[in-house]
């Protein structure tokens, strides 16, 4: 990689013309080159979208990103793009439905126990069920064993942590035109 701002070329008069100081500094430029061009680009680097793969994959880890090293690099991009945001609404529905959604690319059926209300009157009925639960069923094109072992280790992280939890993977079912 050649540097765009070679260092012989700054030198002095005298030694723009000595063979030794030349080499010297092209040796110099080899180095300096890699970064002065991530120097150059560095606000790309903060952007998990026009950042180099393995740099978002470290960031990633950084920002605690969802992401378990087999996802493919838009959904990794995707996932560390949104780390902040689901972070603030980790815990909550919403909160799983986007982990979810982020990390297969298909919207998960989230049934849980829980509600919310509001009454004017107090001692008012308490709303959901008494037993906490959550089940998160997800449906694929194509699923595989470990997709289910993917889902749980995810639900896991990203659920309320008192909340007890099932996880279901099938396939999409296709409707047959006659």
């Amino acid at each position: 990689m050649g540097s765009a701002m070679p260092i012989g070329a700054m030198l002095p008069a005298v030694f723009v013309e000595d063979d030794l100081a030349q080499r010297f500094v092209a040796g110099l430029d080899e180095v300096l080159a890699p970064i002065l061009g991530v120097l150059d680009c560095l606000e790309a680097y903060f952007d998990p979208h026009l950042a180099p793969v393995d740099f978002v994959r470290w960031v990633g880890t950084w920002v605690g990103a969802e992401t378990d090293g087999l996802e493919e690099d838009h959904r990794l991009r995707a996932a560390v793009a949104a780390a902040v945001h689901l972070h603030r609404i980790r815990g909550t529905r919403r909160g799983l439905f986007e982990a979810v959604r982020l990390a297969f690319g298909a919207e998960p059926e989230i049934t849980e126990s829980g509600a919310a209300a509001w009454s004017a009157r107090p001692l008012g009925p308490i709303p959901g069920e008494a037993r906490p639960r959550l089940h998160v069923h997800l449906r694929l094109p194509d699923p595989s064993p470990s997709d289910e072992h993917r889902l749980d280790a995810l639900v896991a992280a990203a659920r309320p942590a008192h909340m007890p939890y099932t996880v279901q993977v099938s396939a999409i079912e296709r409707s047959l035109e006659t």
